[in-house]
């Protein structure tokens, strides 16, 4: 240290000065280039945490709800064939539903050809939240354009 310090004595005043000044552009380069993102980093991670915070919040206030609903699955009058029928008409799957047959156990086996899977995927979430009807299993084919496809559906009333 004490040659490092003889050498920078040995300068002249404007070589001093020129030495200081590139130390300290040299230190506030390593800050904007090391601290800097990582405290932005640091940053980014605490907004993800108040986020992810609420988002707990959120599900902890819904869990009762949701565990009722659970455990009391909605019923209807309506035979499952007729419920089918009827509730693939109201979400527009009516002309892919190309027909129902028991399969056996008290579960239905439900053919659909060139439909929307999306709408498909929207109508079986709907059976199993307003009916307590789940999806016992589904087999699916692309139907030959994007987003259209032949499916076999095996639904059963829960519980």
């Amino acid at each position: 240290m004490a040659a490092l310090r003889d050498r920078f004595d040995a300068l002249s005043d404007r070589e001093r000065r020129l030495v200081t000044i590139g130390g300290v552009v040299a230190v506030v380069l390593l800050l904007v280039a090391i601290v800097m993102p990582i405290e932005r980093g640091v940053s980014q991670s605490a907004e993800r945490v108040t986020r992810k915070q609420a988002d707990l919040g959120w599900i902890q206030q819904m869990a009762p709800a949701l565990a009722v609903a659970r455990q009391a699955p909605p019923t209807t009058s309506e035979s499952l064939i007729v419920l089918i029928d009827r509730s693939a008409r109201e979400a527009g799957l009516g002309q892919a539903l190309t027909g129902s047959q028991p399969s056996g156990n008290g579960a239905m086996r439900t053919q659909f050809e060139k439909a929307d899977f999306d709408r498909l995927m929207d109508w079986i979430a709907m059976l199993a939240q307003q009916y307590g009807v789940q999806a016992e299993s589904a087999t699916f084919e692309a139907g030959g354009t994007a987003g259209v496809v032949d499916a076999v559906v095996v639904l059963r009333h829960s519980g």
